[in-house]
């Protein structure tokens, strides 16, 4: 591209590691620092410094109620995506477990899901893990047919963390909750949204779903948040108890400053998300086509047209991804192998094993996540770096993925 600068002269460094992590956008950072400070009163306490806190946290809940069309007694904080699975998860099997036993999601969902169901398994749950196509979907009459007479919880997530494919949820709520219908039986639906906040329309009714996951450091809001939502009257054991906070499903002070943060960063993703999810696409599909030019045997992962506007994921057959790692981190580029909760494991992804990917192919992957930082002159300098690097790490024998 004329007119961009070399590598040496970019400021920052080029950041495409958005699934793993955002930076604190200023206006939640703003909205924040009060709390910290001043206003650092105990929400629970009855005097005014506490109920200053507790409007607050009112306020915030209102404000998050507003973007999911959902009642503010249906928001619980928590302290990220993790917990917010796991609370979902362990907390409706729990839950429903005198009407049955039976756990059904897929084979591709975040290991805060998948390791939460592996527990329930040790407690005498069973879990059906239900497979996807080569691009990563999985069939809505696929799911419902999976429902048992012992089902009590299908969980699916709305985008993945890995390929960004996105699935068909309200599709698969609709076939859910007909099946359950027919069976007579109570099947609560739950999606991890944590990789669809600010990309994807989060609307509960139109959703059609019962629980709903989300992250706040994934849409530029503060580390150690996050939210469950929980529709009114869902079968619900809380994860963590001792304390009234949360109507009694989430025990413990409530973290106000991170509350507050992500309740803005929230809102600002829901108002700014068709103008960034555009830009993202464009930039992205400049990406693909870029590296599909470039660089001979890439394999794009991930449905082509079903993904989220910021996803990119190549498979390079001939290297290992994690030389291509360090290559671009050298170039001032930062990208990832895929979940940042899984970086140093020697395993495959499950996600890419998954979608038919042999090892040594899910082992030559990368990410590349954009946000709303990134600019058309990241792309192009990841463009004149990443097809040199490859190049030159696939003409290296030694760095050749072991099979």
């Amino acid at each position: 591209m004329a007119g961009t600068p070399p590598a040496a002269s970019l400021a920052t460094p080029v950041y495409l590691d958005h699934a793993a992590t955002t930076p604190l956008r200023p206006e939640a950072l703003e909205a924040m620092l009060p709390y910290f400070s001043q206003q650092f009163g105990n929400p629970s306490s009855i005097y005014s410094l506490g109920q200053d806190a507790r409007k607050a946290i009112d306020e915030a809940r209102e404000s998050v109620a507003g973007v999911l069309g959902c009642r503010p007694s249906e928001v619980v904080f928590t302290s990220g995506g993790t917990e917010s699975d796991n609370a979902a998860i362990k907390g409706v099997a729990l839950a429903l477990k005198q009407t049955g036993n039976h756990v059904v999601t897929t084979g591709i969902e975040h290991h805060a899901v998948l390791h939460a169901c592996y527990q329930l398994e040790r407690l005498g749950f069973q879990t059906t893990y239900l497979p996807v196509d080569r691009d990563g979907l999985v069939d809505p009459d696929q799911v419902a047919g999976a429902v048992t007479g012992a089902t009590v919880l299908v969980s699916v997530m709305y985008a993945n963390n890995e390929i960004g494919t996105v699935e068909p949820i309200a599709e698969i709520a609709r076939a859910v909750k007909e099946r359950a219908r027919q069976l007579g039986r109570t099947v609560v639906v739950h999606t991890d949204a944590v990789q669809a906040a600010g990309f994807l329309d989060l609307n509960i009714q139109r959703l059609g779903i019962d629980l709903l996951s989300l992250s706040s450091h994934k849409l530029y809001g503060p580390k150690g948040a996050g939210l469950l939502y929980i529709r009114r009257a869902t079968p619900f054991e809380p994860l963590l108890v001792g304390g009234t906070q949360e109507r009694e499903r989430r025990a413990g002070t409530e973290n106000v400053p991170c509350i507050v943060g992500t309740a803005v960063a929230l809102r600002l993703a829901a108002e700014e998300r068709q103008t960034v999810a555009a830009r993202c696409q464009a930039l992205r599909d400049r990406l693909i086509a870029g590296i599909q030019a470039r660089v001979p045997s890439a394999l794009l992962n991930g449905h082509p047209v079903r993904r989220l506007p910021n996803n990119t994921n190549f498979s390079f057959p001939g290297v290992e991804g994690e030389p291509i790692l360090l290559g671009l981190d050298i170039a001032g580029i930062c990208a990832s192998s895929g979940s940042a909760c899984t970086t140093g494991s020697l395993e495959p992804s499950h996600v890419l094993t998954a979608i038919g990917r042999p090892a040594d192919v899910a082992r030559s992957t990368i990410r590349l996540t954009l946000g709303r930082e990134t600019t058309e002159e990241h792309i192009e300098h990841t463009l004149r770096a990443l097809p040199e690097l490859v190049e030159r790490l696939r003409a290296m024998p030694h760095l050749t993925p072991s099979r």
